[in-house]
């Protein structure tokens, strides 16, 4: 099979392409190694609502188990560990030679935390462990929220020597206390003997509601200078956040001591990467975000928009600090209250997760009493 001219460009510049969407037909169909082969996919994320989404409409892909799961009594909390992390393993096992090749950089795939846990530090550092466990393989990402029980519950994790992807970071604030959650993560899981080396963790900072939710804002102030600044907050915030990942990564004195002990950066993950508003290109959150040692979280449907037409402007981040950040004081100069935003992203994140838990909850709990 052939690789895609535009995705393989994206990979050379620095980009890894992971693939936003998981399920059970689409490891069995074969779909998941198709897109590694002619995609450049080299790692996959889900979340609750890619799980609710997939079990709920999965049809016969999930039936045998959820049938073998009512008989042995197993109630629907159980049943939906069981059926997710069946998932999870199986398709670390489809990437575990993407993981080899890449030193363990790529080849990643991510299962979250009961998101009903988001304000629970200890319950979720419990269930990371539990999850780590169950599915058993090296190649894993546990998706622990940064809120703020989660960011404690990042480095407990981390000190444990197992991997994490951190979820729903927002601001430029939050996702430098997520770096330095991972930071003192390393710090304590040297301390505690682990191999530095062998923990991996990516920070996944949402774009496209950013702008969703700032551009509503920009509406109802409806001034032609709050007008002009539509579309820009997002890519202005993720570019703020890489320049932050260069300070604590590539700057400051903190991270070479961990790095001379084997421990690798932390890398930017752009999630949240499909275009919601359809005045937007489809693959702006893509071909605008191109930097060395990022990953791209890219839903199905961006994906195929990309390698039909996207493109790779490399001088999209590096450098962009400046007038980034020229965009945020326009913001506020029209009446754009940023804190305000971000905490109603958070908040609403946590709550869309919810709610598709709850469906997926719902869903399963009837195939279940189908087969009692």
């Amino acid at each position: 099979m052939t690789q895609n001219p535009n995705l393989v460009a994206l990979s050379e510049a620095g980009v890894s392409v992971w693939l936003d969407d998981l399920s059970r037909t689409l490891i069995a169909s074969g779909g998941l190694q198709e897109q590694i082969d002619t995609r450049s996919v080299v790692g996959v994320t889900t979340n609750p609502a890619i799980f609710q989404n997939a079990i709920s409409s999965g049809g016969g892909a999930y039936a045998d188990q959820i049938a073998d799961l009512a008989r042995s009594g197993a109630d629907v909390d159980r049943a939906i560990t069981a059926l997710t992390t069946d998932d999870v393993r199986s398709a670390c096992d489809v990437l575990a030679p993407v993981f080899e090749a890449s030193g363990g950089a790529d080849g990643r795939v991510s299962i979250e935390v009961d998101p009903r846990l988001a304000n629970k530090t200890a319950e979720t550092v419990e269930q990371a462990v539990e999850l780590w466990n169950l599915v058993d393989r090296k190649n894993l990402l546990i998706k622990i929220p940064a809120t703020p029980a989660g960011v404690p519950a990042i480095a407990d994790v981390i000190a444990q020597g197992i991997s994490v992807n951190v979820t729903l970071i927002f601001s430029v604030d939050r996702y430098r206390e997520v770096m330095d959650a991972y930071l003192d993560g390393l710090d304590r899981a040297l301390r505690n003997g682990h191999d530095a080396g062998a923990i991996a963790s990516v920070a996944s900072f949402f774009v496209s509601r950013v702008d969703s939710e700032i551009d509503k804002r920009l509406d109802a102030i409806g001034t032609p200078e709050a007008l002009e600044l539509r579309g820009k907050a997002g890519l202005a915030n993720a570019r703020l956040a890489y320049a932050a990942y260069q300070e604590v990564f590539e700057t400051e004195t903190r991270f070479p001591d961990l790095q001379a002990q084997g421990a690798v950066p932390q890398r930017p993950l752009w999630a949240s990467t499909g275009v919601k508003n359809p005045e937007y290109p489809d693959t702006l959150y893509v071909s605008e975000l191109v930097a060395p040692n990022t990953v791209n979280t890219v839903p199905g449907k961006t994906l195929e928009a990309y390698a039909d037409h996207g493109w790779v402007n490399a001088e999209s981040i590096i450098g962009q600090g400046p007038a980034s950040r020229e965009v945020f004081d326009a913001l506020t100069a029209v009446g754009v209250d940023l804190g305000d935003v971000f905490e109603v992203l958070e908040r609403e994140g946590v709550e869309k997760f919810d709610q598709a838990w709850a469906e997926l909850l719902t869903a399963t709990s009837a195939q279940l009493d189908a087969n009692r």
